[in-house]
């Protein structure tokens, strides 16, 4: 066969699949507040990974990150971004139920966090979110928040006096450190490394996981290990965009938030574990031994107002609750 009769088949051939129409696809985007080897960072990954397999590559999952949480769930809400991958911080200020699980030593370990989101009590939180033009997908993690500062060692309740601490824009938390004496300062976590730099506030709080992505011991001294609050993790999504999915497709994105969910919990355990000793090889100053109960107890004005403010049957329910 000539050179000439080849080329005419192969483009025989070849017309009717340069004619079809190319396979649409759809992408997702998951904006999310910390690096990408973050365990946030993991959990995005293993659900993009689960759910562009589970749909043959008919949805692309784009991964970005973004630092200002709260502009992050205003763009869910209004459908410019699709879903927001972070801490429950802000979301108080959309979801109020929310702010229940950002209680102070509400959570005894990680088991009895996760027991308690994945049980009705946390399912019954995420069908809250409906009525915000929300959805609240599945629970992730962030982890148990440990306070730093660049100022003094801390080791009891009295150390905290003083202190100007960043925190979250969240009205549970400012008022713990307010009743501890600190100056608690609201701001985006974008805005928080300049922020240590300057000094325009002395520490700030957040899980071990957190601290080491950041490297935030280069712009602090000190570590205290007060775990005083589990700070939950959330995927929250436009509901347009849950709504335009097929069932199965559906179906599929939870199974991929749930390989997510997997993921960014297996990230945290992995970061608790080695993360303390890497801190110190790293140059911070670490306290171990904390009094828990010390802490508690003049966290009780507090207390006494969280039961009155927010759901107290809630917060009992939750304080006693065991596994099955």
């Amino acid at each position: 066969m000539s050179p000439t009769r080849r080329a005419a088949l192969a483009a025989l051939f070849a017309a009717p699949f340069a004619a079809a129409p190319a396979l649409a696809q759809t992408t997702i985007t998951i904006q999310h507040p910390l690096p990408i080897a973050s365990h946030y960072g993991a959990g995005a990954i293993a659900l993009k990974e689960s759910f562009e397999r589970a749909t043959g590559g008919r949805y692309r999952v784009n991964i970005q990150r973004n630092d200002n949480e709260r502009e992050v769930v205003e763009s869910v809400q209004i459908g410019t971004v699709e879903c927001y991958l972070g801490s429950t911080g802000p979301v108080g200020n959309f979801v109020p139920a929310v702010r229940v699980v950002d209680v102070p030593f509400l959570f005894r370990d990680y088991a009895h966090a996760r027991g308690v989101l994945d049980s009705e009590i946390g399912q019954s939180l995420l069908q809250q979110f409906n009525a915000r033009g929300l959805v609240g997908v599945i629970w992730m993690e962030n982890g148990f928040r440990h306070l730093t500062n660049s100022r003094r060692e801390v080791n009891t309740p009295g150390d905290v006096r003083g202190l100007k601490v960043r925190t979250m824009e969240n009205q549970v938390h400012m008022r713990a450190f307010s009743t501890l004496g600190a100056l608690p300062t609201p701001m985006a976590f974008s805005e928080l490394v300049p922020a240590l730099q300057q000094g325009t506030v002395d520490g700030q709080e957040n899980p071990i996981p957190v601290i080491v992505s950041n490297n935030l011991n280069q712009v602090q001294r000190y570590l205290t290990l007060t775990g005083h609050v589990y700070s939950p993790g959330l995927l929250i999504c436009n509901p347009a965009m849950m709504q335009r999915m097929s069932p199965a497709d559906r179906t599929a994105f939870m199974e991929a938030a749930r390989a997510g969910q997997q993921a960014n919990r297996d990230k945290v355990t992995a970061d608790e574990n080695s993360g303390v000793e890497e801190l110190r090889r790293r140059g911070m100053q670490v306290v171990t031994q904390v009094d828990t109960a010390a802490f508690q107890t003049a966290l009780a004005a507090a207390f006494a107002q969280y039961e009155r403010e927010l759901d107290g049957a809630l917060l009992r329910r939750i304080r006693d609750w065991r596994p099955n």
